[in-house]
């Protein structure tokens, strides 16, 4: 038997010469393959964005369901019912409502939260119920069900203004919509609600066809007319006249404002023709002799603001650089190639998402910082207004007590009345704006000081005193202590001997300071 081993075959040259090349085409087939698949995608991606949307059903001016425009435009109509997502925590609402299809849940009471508001109110429907604001989705079912629509109140259809669909209702009504708008303003609101299927939808910002942004509120079109006519520009027509960036705020702006119902028409009017902060407003109702109720403690005529949210916010920081509030409650988001507002309007604090889309695409800071930022504005706020809230709430309860004393003098009790019915105005103008301050947090803290210095005049009214207002300075007669300080050059005292020991000091503990449970270490 051979113990010798066979050598290997050798493998013939021609193989290994066929080895490599067969490599590189695999690998080359297989980078081919992948620059394809990419160059694919971004031509997919390229004709997304030429079409951002496809047409499923014709749009018209009666399509008022907005199900029927979110068959064209999927992501935004999810973003709108996605409005129905509470942002706070709620509570049973009592007594449970008898429709089955309405919601049981309410928002928190601000009433509860802030007993002042009882006060100021008193004589108002508001003084019953008044809640914390929530989603688009809720904003006709819950004015439905509150306390100040319901017997044995009164209210106009004109309130459905801000809370419906209003191209649904006018259609509805018929004819020229010009002569519905008047018959629905005038129209019992328990008549008119009738009308109202949906909350604010698709076609109440949008032209159908074209999906451009439009104003379909009569009382914007109106008050943004004499507004731009008080600035110089003459017969202005906000959806002809106005830019895309204007409308990112006027299609908000259309309900997020003050208003008063005008004569008995109920005509919804905006108090614009003298400019748009709370000082021309009031002077706007002055003129005209407009009071919205008198309140019931004092007897003093006084108007209700409602949600000045657009004018504060045209007072501010944003507004001056061209940051609508779209740009903030409405950011644009990323659908693969395509750019979709979001239309889940909401607070842009509601995420560290949302803080990135909107803060952070100006601000180059984490969205922890911006929060807090925002935040600190707020608190700052909410504050200051508490104080002068305190200032006009004592005002009240002076007034009312000297009415019922009835040994003031009548003149004196009425001076002090004009004095509440201008910090009331601007008490309720500040809180009753949603962003706590941040529209215009300088704009908002000069508010918060007239409140005060009016509550301060009010008082000194009553005792029959009128302070001047100081407009100049430089003429103020100053008070000069008497007698005098001395200014010879004082003998010097005779030197005393340090003790060696300082005495404690005694605490002041002042009225405007609480006094502390324990000791300072």
């Amino acid at each position: 038997m051979s113990s010798k081993i066979d050598a290997p075959t050798p493998r013939p040259a021609g193989a290994r010469r066929w080895l490599w090349p067969a490599l590189f085409f695999v690998v080359g087939a297989l980078i081919t393959a992948g620059v394809f698949a990419l160059l694919m995608n971004i031509a997919q991606r390229k004709q997304e964005a030429t079409q951002p949307n496809f047409q499923v059903v014709q749009l018209t001016d009666t399509s008022f369901d907005p199900a029927e425009w979110g068959k064209n435009f999927p992501a935004q109509y999810e973003g709108w019912k996605n409005t129905s997502i509470n942002e706070s925590e709620t509570s049973l609402r009592t007594p449970a409502p008898t429709d089955p299809a309405a919601p049981k849940d309410v928002a928190p009471s601000k009433l509860k939260a802030d007993p002042r508001l009882v006060t100021m109110w008193q004589g108002y429907a508001f003084s019953v119920e008044y809640n914390e604001p929530r989603g688009h989705a809720y904003m006709l079912s819950d004015q439905q069900l509150v306390k100040r629509v319901q017997p044995p109140f009164k209210q106009p259809g004109a309130c459905l203004n801000c809370h419906t669909s209003l191209p649904e209702v006018l259609n509805k009504i018929g004819g020229d919509p010009a002569a519905a708008w008047a018959t629905m303003n005038k129209m019992p609101y328990t008549d008119a609600t009738k009308l109202a299927s949906h909350p604010v939808s698709c076609i109440d910002c949008h032209e159908p066809t074209t999906m451009k942004l439009r104003v379909s509120r009569p009382a914007f079109i109106a008050g943004i007319k004499e507004y731009k006519a008080g600035q110089g520009i003459a017969n202005f027509d906000v959806n002809t006249m106005a830019t895309n960036n204007e409308m990112r705020a006027y299609v908000c702006a259309q309900c997020h404002v003050e208003y008063y119902f005008k004569g008995d028409a109920k005509t919804l009017t905006f108090p614009w023709d003298k400019g748009l902060t709370v000082n021309n407003a009031l002077d706007y109702y002055d003129e005209i002799g407009f009071s919205d109720f008198t309140n019931t403690l004092t007897g003093a005529k006084v108007v209700k603001a409602q949600h000045p949210d657009f004018e504060t916010w045209s007072q501010g920081i944003h507004a001056a650089n061209g940051v609508t509030c779209a740009d903030c409650h409405m950011p644009y988001t990323k659908q693969g190639a395509v750019k979709v507002s979001d239309h889940r309007v909401g607070s842009p604090l509601r995420d560290e998402q949302k803080i990135n889309t909107t803060c952070l695409t100006c601000h180059h800071q984490t969205e922890a910082e911006m929060k807090s930022r925002v935040e600190k504005i707020q608190s700052i706020w909410k504050q200051q207004s508490s104080y002068s809230f305190d200032a006009l709430d004592q005002l009240i309860r002076d007034i009312s007590a000297a009415k019922t004393a009835g040994n003031v003098n009548p003149e004196w009790v009425a001076a002090a009345q004009q004095w509440q019915r201008k910090a009331q105005f601007l008490q309720d103008y500040t809180v009753s704006e949603n962003s706590k301050g941040f529209h215009a947090p300088q704009y908002s803290l000069s508010i918060i000081n007239e409140v005060t210095d009016a509550a301060r005049r009010g008082q000194l009214a009553l005792k029959g005193i009128t302070e001047p207002v100081t407009t100049d300075a430089t003429k103020y007669t100053p008070l000069i202590a008497t007698p005098a300080p001395s200014t010879t050059t004082a003998t010097p005292a005779t030197p005393v001997a340090t003790p060696s020991a300082p005495a404690t000091p005694t605490p002041l503990h002042p009225v405007y300071s609480p006094r502390p449970t324990t000791s300072p270490s």
